[in-house]
């Protein structure tokens, strides 16, 4: 009788640790398939034109904004285009991983008021086959979000054209 309770005891534990472990692969499924939706650009896709420049194909998620894997100086990130920033904006979490200098304070305008952030120049921006150098950023000590905002002071290198829900990067020659 013991035997027989234990065995119940034993299968109960397996059914328990069959449904925790498919829930968890459900949950990671799940988690992937809400991050491609958020950021379709997982992947950069890059073409070259007639002229064999590297033109950066990216897709605007469910909300018809641009969010891009990228590195700055060679550590991966995850950029959201802005064309209303005017240098590229960091979250002090993600400068402090990137080992960031905090220089100069400064004040700017942003959508909730005048802040406080500092100034860094990055050795290298990079999204997909585009890379630019010394470029100018500010640390953001505000900003809560796992996305650097990638403003002008990147984007103005760059011919812009966007249709159809992509937007193409190009540095022109």
């Amino acid at each position: 009788m013991n035997h027989k309770a234990n065995n119940h005891r034993i299968g109960q534990w397996m059914v328990y640790l069959a449904w925790i472990l498919f829930l968890g692969i459900l949950t990671m499924a799940f988690t992937k398939y809400l991050d491609r939706q958020n950021n379709p650009n997982q992947e950069i896709a890059i073409q070259y034109d007639v002229d064999k420049i590297a033109e950066v194909i990216l897709q605007a998620n469910r909300q018809g904004h641009y969010l891009a894997n990228g590195n700055i100086n060679g550590q991966a990130v995850t950029f959201l285009l802005d064309t209303g920033a005017t240098h590229i904006s960091i979250p002090e979490k993600i400068a402090k991983r990137l080992k960031l200098t905090k220089g100069f304070p400064m004040k700017v305008s942003t959508a909730n008021g005048m802040i406080t952030v500092y100034d860094t120049r990055l050795d290298s921006v990079g999204i997909g086959a585009i890379t630019l150098h010394d470029i100018r950023a500010n640390i953001n000590p505000y900003m809560k979000s796992n996305e650097i905002l990638l403003g002008m002071s990147f984007m103005k290198h760059l011919e812009l054209i966007q249709r159809n829900g992509q937007l193409i990067l190009k540095f022109p020659p």
